[in-house]
């Protein structure tokens, strides 16, 4: 029996965290995957992945090069909709589900049909499994929408979305394919759907030391500011997170951090 939702997983050089991730995935009811593999050189198996997961149906989808993330995303996105699954989830190499994750985000869309992507809460942890924080997000979309300027307000691995909206947002910007593709597609979506964040921590996120955010840091910086001048209007906000992206563009993370904390005292 076909499923109403697929999660789409990149996979790069990362059998376990593939392995770890697709089995904390425990819901009441099937749900499909399709992992599309970004040009590893350390494979997986798949009658291995297949064996350990029987929770739904897995599709493979593979590039011939490593392309990064956000073009093996858009490689998923091409086959599920060919596939006409209803909802897409999104998950990383890594990072564990809460159990009936997907049913609690399923049982909030269906009630608020207007909603048409939803996220949740996650808690951030290191590679060894020791708790860093809890990542709280805005839950309504009127503020989402102010504070996208600001920063992105969804954690990627959190999402759950209704496919047909990839026919307004489109998939991943390829211009921002190498940092950012994520905040690009999500301020699309804010823009022309109503999108909001579930008040619970459902999602383990698993804070890499070689994840973009930190190796291409200047790269992603430069690309968030685009993404504001591109959807900018007069207004606090926007001034505000262009201000913001050019300090943090300015000055080193080591500042920007000692910045935060004293701001928090």
């Amino acid at each position: 029996m076909k499923s109403d939702l697929i999660i789409l997983i990149a996979h790069y050089n990362n059998p376990k965290g593939l392995e770890d991730s697709i089995l904390s995935i425990n819901e009441p009811f099937n749900v499909d995957l399709i992992i599309v593999d970004d040009g590893s050189t350390i494979k997986f198996e798949e009658n291995h992945i297949n064996s350990l997961y029987t929770n739904g149906k897995i599709f493979f989808e593979y590039l011939n090069e490593n392309s990064g993330v956000g073009v093996a995303a858009n490689k998923g996105f091409e086959k599920i909709q060919k596939l006409n699954y209803l909802l897409i989830g999104r998950l990383d190499c890594g990072d564990l589900c809460y159990e009936n994750k997907y049913k609690k985000q399923l049982k909030y869309l269906n009630d608020n049909p207007k909603v048409k992507l939803l996220g949740t809460w996650a808690r951030f942890v290191d590679e060894k499994g020791n708790f860093l924080h809890n990542l709280k997000l805005p839950i309504k979309s009127s503020i989402i929408k102010k504070k996208m300027y600001l920063n992105s307000m969804f954690c990627n691995p959190t999402v759950v979305f209704y496919a047909d909206i990839l026919k307004k947002t489109g998939y991943y910007p390829y211009k921002y394919r190498h940092a950012s593709q994520d905040y690009a597609f999500f301020f699309n979506a804010v823009k022309h759907f109503k999108c909001e964040n579930y008040p619970e921590v459902l999602i383990d996120y698993i804070v890499d030391p070689n994840s973009i955010s930190t190796t291409k840091r200047k790269l992603q910086v430069k690309n968030r500011i685009k993404v504001v001048l591109e959807h900018f209007y007069f207004g606090v906000y926007p001034i505000y997170g262009l201000i913001r992206g050019y300090i943090l563009l300015l000055f080193p993370r080591r500042i920007t951090t000692l910045f935060k904390k004293l701001l928090k005292k």
